[in-house]
């Protein structure tokens, strides 16, 4: 496993576990499976995980405190994360975290975030003095080193960077799709050029640049450089200097192991312009297949009317890369949970870290499929 500065904190895998996509039987975390994976994972050289309180309905903290048990626990670095949008007082933010160092059966947490925070998220941290409590947190020993994670634009992450001066490190959506949205490549430079280590999140896009439809595989296939579509993806995060480490939600025990071999050759500064040209090609035929970029993070959940919003953008997609008739006979399952069932009521519009117009959408993706 090759090993990377996390600014002076630590030496850091390139590769985390992120617990957001364990594997599951029906609606619940396949505990057995699980736990098995995140040890393999650090008997293989993974020395960081990475969950939250809200992932998997509350199973992934609970997952990861047993599987970090009979000694893993000091192995490996552990991260979750603050769910700011339901702190209402000061005195929950004790409330949250007692209640994760129970789940994860841990008396510290290594890397504490706030979740998910935005431009608009700030003023209400400053308001609720939860920078102090993270502050009185870590003197306390509950918590080792304070960041946050971020859905919003690069104006937002530049402002959350210079709004206070004790961040330790944060964690941004980046991916070759995604070089201008959300805090961007600007945003990976800007926070290196303040000393900040740089965690990745969805360097696959949700899985989505995974499986590549035909005409992207043929992309790879012509160029003089063989790699699977997932390391493409995952290489070209792991070739820029900012970033420390990234996380892949890993949903199955083969792609854990592919992840593993594609880590022990992660290497930085070795792209070519060659393989930067092929991948804006590859950006291109993305956009044109895919026109909704939904990352299956399920924040937008739940829907008061019971719409599965990611299920039913995935099979509309699905419908321009891989066909329609190939595709559409997912809706059917989903019939309970379909597109027909918006009413418009844009509360998933306010949860969303793409900003997708989720309301105008759906009768588009209900027309499509039904």
């Amino acid at each position: 496993m090759k090993m990377r500065k996390f600014g002076s904190i630590a030496e850091v895998s390139a590769l985390g576990f992120g617990a957001m996509r364990l594997p599951t039987q029906g609606n619940a975390v396949d505990e057995a499976e699980a736990v098995k994976m995140i040890r393999y994972a650090i008997d293989n050289g993974v020395n960081y995980v990475d969950t939250a309180y809200r992932y998997h309905d509350g199973e992934s903290e609970l997952t990861v405190g047993k599987a970090l048990k009979d000694g893993y626990r000091s192995k490996t670095f552990l991260a979750t994360k603050l769910p700011v949008w339901i702190v209402k007082t000061t005195e929950d933010y004790d409330e949250i975290l007692n209640d994760q160092l129970k789940r994860l059966q841990t008396d510290y947490i290594d890397f504490y975030l706030f979740h998910s925070i935005g431009g608009k998220t700030l003023d209400n941290l400053f308001r609720l003095e939860l920078f102090d409590k993270m502050l009185q947190a870590k003197a306390a020993g509950k918590i080792r080193h304070i960041g946050f994670s971020f859905h919003d634009d690069y104006d937002a992450f530049v402002k959350i960077i210079d709004s206070w001066d004790k961040w330790e490190f944060c964690q941004v959506q980046y991916n070759y799709m995604d070089t201008k949205n959300q805090a961007e490549t600007r945003g990976l430079e800007y926070a290196a050029s303040k000393g900040i280590p740089v965690i990745v999140m969805e360097p696959v896009l949700g899985g989505k640049l995974a499986n590549a439809p035909e005409s992207v595989q043929k992309m790879f296939d012509s160029h003089k450089v063989k790699r699977a579509p997932v390391q493409w993806a995952l290489d070209f995060v792991w070739n820029r200097p900012e970033v420390s480490l990234l996380l892949s939600g890993m949903s199955n025990m083969q792609q854990l192991k592919e992840n593993l071999e594609y880590a022990d050759k992660a290497e930085q500064n070795v792209f070519t312009e060659e393989d930067f040209a092929l991948l804006e090609i590859v950006k291109d035929e993305y956009k044109r297949l895919r026109p909704v970029p939904c990352t299956d993070c399920k924040y937008c959940l739940p829907c008061p009317k019971k719409v599965n919003i990611p299920a039913n953008f995935r099979i509309y997609n699905d419908t321009f890369a891989f066909g329609l008739e190939a595709s559409r006979g997912g809706y059917f399952w989903i019939k309970s949970e379909s597109a027909q069932l918006c009413v418009g009521c844009k509360q998933c519009e306010a949860k969303c870290p793409q900003k997708i117009e989720i309301s105008s959408l759906m009768p588009k993706v209900h027309e499509r499929l039904a």
